[in-house]
């Protein structure tokens, strides 16, 4: 299993030994605790550091914030060698999306405090887009940051917020003006620790994605300097938002691609061994007929993903195609999650399989990231010119 395709333009010796180093390291330390991270629902900071020690973080972030200097293909290997060994646990995609933030947009002074502790998984990130009366509006968030002296106060509550129970840093999308609708959205970086009036609620009880933590979070006057504003001026975070939604978008697809390959792997081990009527699982037309729509499919997505990592890293992924790669990945995934677990029979509704819980984890796919029918009007916009 790869993530590369054999005429991919953007891919390099240097991704395709980051990758081998990537898939040792996560052989050994991720994949003996999958279940135990699902029972725990967190996965353990001590992986984080390892994870950062062993430069897993680190591809794309310039080399005088510790980084690896790179582009982000590295951040989609990461992706990729996680996902395709059947986790969705370890919310490194969240930790990939807060670091560009900073990257692209913060002070010389944030980059230098913030990037090398998230390179290093010293600090895991989160971005609190998501209210509980606003999902994939993001203008009408109504969480405020309001001036104080040199400070922000902020208040207002966030939910379904992954890695909310373990992050250090977490970017906050507020409105600055209430009056300015899309303009008066801006994003402010809060650090948790000690950060007085900021609470996390419970760790919540999702459907899939067991082993990664997400939480609503809840902010009652928490007072933040006002260079924790990220961007030069107030007003620039529905336009941040929409830069970086691309990537955000993408990873899904990424992420998609990693679990359907994993998947594919899981079934055809567990048909070559099952015997029905006599023979072979395999050896039933429908289930080689299955298999091969299923393979298929993931092929036809693993170009597409590699098309979009090339556009990303030219700076030419726009939003209807990261919309599209979002989108079908997602509605791939499940339905190959679907016919993957009915070759399991029985068992398949067992999760000491793998299969099952990877049934489970792709229905958010389809959700988060902004949901696909949202996706679906994006696309429909491009065309309507």
């Amino acid at each position: 299993m790869s993530l590369f395709t054999s005429t991919a333009s953007w891919v390099t010796d240097e991704h395709r030994m980051f990758a081998e180093m990537a898939g040792r390291f996560l052989d050994d330390e991720l994949v003996p605790n999958i279940e135990t991270w699902v029972d725990n629902g967190v996965v353990d900071r001590d992986f984080w550091r390892k994870a950062g020690e062993t430069g897993l973080m680190a591809g794309s972030i310039a080399e005088e914030y510790g980084g690896v200097g790179g582009g982000m293909g590295f951040d989609s290997v990461t992706i990729y060698e996680q996902t395709s060994r059947g986790d969705a646990g370890w919310g490194y995609g969240i930790q990939s999306i807060v670091t560009h933030y900073i990257a692209a947009y913060g002070s010389e002074e944030q980059k230098q405090k913030w990037l090398p502790k998230l390179a290093s998984g010293e600090m895991v990130g989160a971005i609190a887009m998501t209210e509980p009366g606003t999902g994939s509006d993001l203008q009408a968030v109504r969480t405020t940051a309001e001036k104080d002296g040199n400070s922000y106060r902020i208040n207002g509550s966030k939910i379904f917020i992954t890695n909310g129970q373990t992050a250090d840093l977490v970017i906050v999308v507020a409105k600055t003006d209430k009056t300015q609708g899309a303009r008066g959205v801006s994003l402010i970086a809060v650090e948790t620790e000690g950060a007085e009036g900021f609470r996390r609620g419970r760790n919540l009880k999702k459907l899939g994605m067991k082993a990664n933590d997400t939480a609503e979070l809840f902010f009652e006057d928490v007072k933040v300097p006002m260079t924790n504003l990220i961007g030069p001026e107030e007003g620039q975070g529905f336009y941040q938002l929409m830069k970086q939604l691309p990537w955000e978008r993408l990873t899904i697809g990424i992420m998609a691609l990693g679990a359907i390959d994993f998947a594919i792997a899981e079934t055809v081990k567990y048909v070559q061994e099952r015997k029905a009527f006599g023979q072979r699982v395999m050896d039933f037309q429908n289930t080689r007929f299955k298999l091969a729509e299923c393979k298929t499919k993931a092929e036809v997505l693993r170009s597409f993903v590699n098309d979009c990592i090339a556009k990303l890293e030219a700076g030419q992924l726009d939003a209807a195609t990261a919309s599209m790669v979002k989108y079908y990945g997602s509605e791939v995934q499940n339905e190959i999650m679907h016919e993957c677990l009915q070759l399991f029979g029985g068992y398949g509704f067992m999760m000491e399989y793998p299969i099952a819980r990877l049934y489970a984890d792709a229905r958010v796919q389809m959700i988060y990231g902004g949901t696909n029918e949202v996706m679906k009007e994006l696309i429909a916009r491009s065309l309507d010119v």
